[in-house]
């Protein structure tokens, strides 16, 4: 019998100690292809994802991974733009996800944003479709309407079932699995509509320098990413962070100072996603959330060029907050 042409991949990175090695980025991204192609076994997913997890992704790895997935995606002919991606796929359990805030400021300030996303299976967490709908925003069914929403708002969320149902069934095996996958990590890259900047957050810091590698290998003319709250692309203004960026080729690390002296806010036991909307509108006050909100959006305006420093970003993005639309929700 002959070997299946999967199990070469599955082979190389399980031969052993010795005998094990990571993929090339060429390797990896015929291994994604296949498997959105549905050309593997359930068996050969599962061992391929879970022997990519034990050792982590190279950054090579994550790069043909992604160049797969963008490659299988089924865009029309002149799709929709977008200035920045954002990816959102962790959810939240600590605190509200500020960040919808953050790149609702951003697009009403003249930045079309993409955000994608999906709902994950733990109970315990609140995820960005839920946000999106408590303030009254539509989740897009195709890249039609996103191009409909980004022209009308600069803003448009889509689902990831609603463009890459298939990239959805492999993150849904994490129920089965136990355990995250190469599929969580290669969602934050998407940028399915080849965005100019990308903004990203993880939650275990030794991932910013693949991501940024990765970038660097996919040619990325910009891109940031740090550790965010929860996993998610959000400052948390209570520690310092520290974004590691691509910007024209080349990478750079900075340090972003904390925005509060005093001890950590305490966990948001409520978990009311109508709050965000709250805030916005001004009817009530959020210390955490509203910091949360400009400290995130300032880490974009730095990234997109429309600040030189971290000082001047924060008061750009304090200004911003400021003068906002207060009645759009």
């Amino acid at each position: 019998m002959n070997a299946h042409p999967f199990a070469q991949y599955v082979r190389t990175l399980g031969r052993g100690k010795k005998g094990a090695r990571p993929l090339t980025m060429e390797e990896a991204r015929q291994a994604m292809g296949m498997i959105l192609a549905g050309q593997v076994e359930d068996i050969q997913l599962g061992a391929f994802l879970m022997l990519v997890r034990i050792r982590e992704e190279s950054p090579e790895e994550l790069a043909g991974f992604v160049a797969a997935a963008r490659a299988s995606l089924q865009l029309p002919p002149a799709p929709p733009r977008a200035e920045l991606d954002w990816s959102t796929y962790a959810g939240k359990r600590r605190q509200l996800p500020w960040f919808v805030l953050s790149a609702l400021l951003l697009a009403e300030n003249g930045i079309p944003i993409l955000m994608h996303g999906t709902h994950g299976f733990k109970d315990d967490r609140v995820y960005t479709p839920d946000a999106i709908r408590s303030l009254g925003l539509p989740l897009c069914r195709d890249f039609r309407e996103v191009g409909d929403r980004l022209q009308a708002e600069n803003f448009a969320f889509i689902p990831l079932e609603n463009f890459c149902p298939r990239l959805k069934e492999i993150l849904d095996l994490r129920h089965l699995l136990g355990l995250r996958s190469p599929v969580n990590t290669l969602l934050r890259m998407l940028n399915p509509l080849a965005a100019p900047y990308m903004m990203q957050g993880i939650f275990h810091p030794g991932y910013s320098a693949i991501h940024q590698q990765a970038a660097l290998l996919l040619e990325q003319a910009h891109m940031a990413v740090f550790k965010g709250e929860g996993g998610e692309t959000e400052r948390n203004p209570d520690m310092p962070c520290q974004v590691l960026s691509v910007r024209d080729g080349a990478s750079s690390e900075q340090a972003w100072p904390a925005l509060f002296n005093g001890p950590r806010h305490l966990k948001d036991r409520a978990m009311d996603v109508s709050r965000l909307a709250g805030v916005w509108r001004g009817e009530s006050e959020d210390e955490y959330g509203e910091a949360a909100v400009t400290g995130t959006a300032a880490i974009a305006l730095r990234l997109l060029g429309k600040a030189d420093d971290i000082a001047t970003a924060e008061t750009l993005a304090r200004r911003m907050w400021q003068s906002r639309n207060r009645g759009r929700f």
